[in-house]
């Protein structure tokens, strides 16, 4: 039996995985399958780790809940501080955490409710690009925190915009390994509201990397100073904007519960280790079927 630590951030869940309970996750199939929120545990993605790294005190790598891989998770980084917290792994000391996407510092505070991440500094890839979008043109912003982002400043971001042009950025072939969308408003000086399309995941309630590159692209254009509240449907974020736009980000964690596997998404089950051509008939519609 796998046993799973659930955990979310703003309402942004995941499900941390020990190395000590499985070294090597299977496959991206058994991935989704796991997070699938019908035929699994149902989460954001999963945090496998701690794991050994050369360059920091622990070593982390993030999936999403399509199988794939995330250089970094701001949200997913509070998470993983917490649960090394809650292991007793940690105390109150600031901590260095290896992800693909760069290594970062990390500080729990509160008992373990509030979490404070170095996430490194932001680079600005492309600035006041357009693009076409349902007949519409957008200007977007793309940068990257070791993970990429694309913000599109509008006037009014709802779900139903972050459901229906987010996948459509999400894949436009200008970002060759698919990126992150945040649809930005900026509410005053020292706050902004943003909707999340997350990179393999989809609509995402908060989203920490998220937060940080949206701010440092209103920081960027002289919407908000150094300070900033970002507003998101699960709640807030808050954000420090050095000048060379390193970001510390500032935000909530919660313990969900401790959780078994499914038993018929385990390693060894071979309805988890098909193509992915046939991954959603395979997996999904026979379960369908019999309810």
């Amino acid at each position: 039996m796998i046993h799973f630590s659930k955990y979310h951030a703003l309402g942004n869940d995941y499900l941390v995985l020990d190395p000590a309970n499985l070294a090597t996750l299977p496959s991206p199939e058994w991935i989704e399958r796991v997070c699938h929120r019908n035929f699994g545990l149902g989460s954001d993605g999963i945090l496998h780790g701690p794991l050994p790294s050369d360059r920091a005190r622990f070593g982390l790598r993030i999936y999403n809940p399509d199988g794939s891989e995330a250089e970094k998770s701001g949200n997913g980084l509070r998470i993983f501080a917490r649960y090394l917290f809650d292991q007793g792994l940690v105390s109150g000391e600031t901590f260095t955490v290896d992800t693909p996407g760069g290594v970062v510092a990390c500080t729990v505070q509160d008992l373990g409710r509030k979490i404070t991440v170095e996430m490194g500094k932001v680079q600005f890839l492309t600035l006041n690009g357009t693009i076409e979008l349902n007949g519409r043109q957008y200007t977007y912003h793309y940068a990257s925190i070791g993970n990429p982002h694309c913000v599109v400043p509008v006037d009014h971001p709802t779900e139903t915009m972050a459901r229906e042009l987010g996948p459509l950025i999400e894949n436009d072939p200008r970002f060759p390994n698919r990126t992150n969308v945040q649809f930005l408003r900026a509410i005053n000086r020292n706050a902004i509201e943003i909707q999340i399309w997350e990179r393999g995941a989809g609509y995402t309630l908060a989203s920490g990397s998220s937060s940080s590159a949206a701010g440092a692209v209103a920081h960027k254009l002289g919407l908000v100073d150094s300070q900033v509240t970002v507003h998101m449907p699960g709640g807030l974020i808050e954000l420090g904007i050095a000048e060379d736009y390193a970001i510390t980000m500032t935000g909530p964690t919660t313990q969900v519960a401790s959780l078994p596997s499914p038993t018929n998404a385990s390693p060894t089950c071979k309805r988890c280790q098909i193509n992915s051509s046939e991954r959603r008939n395979q997996l999904f519609e026979p379960l369908a079927k019999n309810r």
